[in-house]
């Protein structure tokens, strides 16, 4: 009886054994599984953080060109409004020298009098 009690705890043991067998295969394959899933979630993650890394800096770029554009404008806007404020005060000077700055008597000698069109061309252009 000690054998037979024997044997069938030895074909137990093997049973027990062929069952985490398979057991620790089915754990190898879900490993293996999560392993390449995780590889390729890494890979979409590197792809879109080069894509944020592309948009930021398109957009940084934009941004400076915007601004470069506006700085570029204001620039050109200034030495258009010094030209005019230096027409506008030689013309003043002429006109107190004597001279007419209107379109109908220009530089022409005012002889000492005021001249109603060179007071309001003048006006016009200091406002």
């Amino acid at each position: 009886m000690k054998e037979r009690n024997f044997l069938d705890r030895v074909m137990e043991f093997e049973q027990e054994l062929e069952s985490m067998q398979k057991q620790f295969r089915e754990l190898i394959g879900f490993v293996a599984q999560m392993t390449e899933e995780n590889h390729s979630l890494q890979l979409e993650n590197h792809h879109l953080r080069k894509r944020l890394e592309d948009m930021d800096k398109q957009i940084e770029e934009q941004a400076l060109a915007k601004t470069q554009t506006i700085n570029v404008r204001q620039h050109q806007k200034k030495p258009n409004k010094i030209d005019v404020g230096e027409g506008v005060d030689n013309l003043a000077r002429l006109y107190n020298e004597g001279f007419h700055v209107c379109n109908v008597h220009y530089g022409s000698s005012r002889k000492g009098e005021d001249c109603l069109f060179c007071l309001s061309f003048l006006n016009k252009q200091n406002v």
